[in-house]
């Protein structure tokens, strides 16, 4: 499959995983964005110069106004959608300071790991969400 007509390379996208005891934080897609009600986990295109850490960090602030301490990388892929090209890079993140604030999504959820595949996720992340379910990563 080639990529959608001008993206031959992919666009970096970061995202966290949140972990909280055997739970997982999950955010919905609002309504009216592109896929929207799909489910992901939060995160966002990095910025020109941004290192994937500083634009995880910068993502989060915005989209639950939280800081955050990016651990460790725990997957990587690169999917191609009928209309985009993208490389996500996903870290662990076991803390957090500030309170959770939904400003972007449908809704967040702090779900139990072997429920994630209950919820339709977005088709790039399927294959890291059965892999978090099974307790492989994370």
């Amino acid at each position: 499959m080639r990529p959608p007509k001008g993206s031959a390379h992919p666009t970096k996208v970061v995202a966290g995983i949140l972990v909280r005891g055997d739970e997982v934080l999950i955010c919905q897609r609002h309504h009216t964005d592109r896929y929207g009600l799909q489910w992901e986990f939060p995160g966002g295109k990095l910025q020109p110069g941004e290192s994937p850490e500083q634009g995880l960090r910068r993502e989060l602030k915005e989209e639950l106004g939280i800081e955050v301490g990016v651990g460790p990388e725990v997957f990587r892929l690169r999917h191609r959608y009928p209309d985009r090209y993208v490389e996500v890079v996903f870290f662990r993140i076991d803390s957090f300071s500030g309170a959770l604030k939904n400003w972007v999504f449908e809704s967040i959820v702090w779900a139990p790991r072997n429920t994630l595949a209950s919820y339709n996720f977005l088709e790039a992340d399927r294959q890291l969400v059965e892999r978090i379910a099974a307790g492989e990563i994370v």
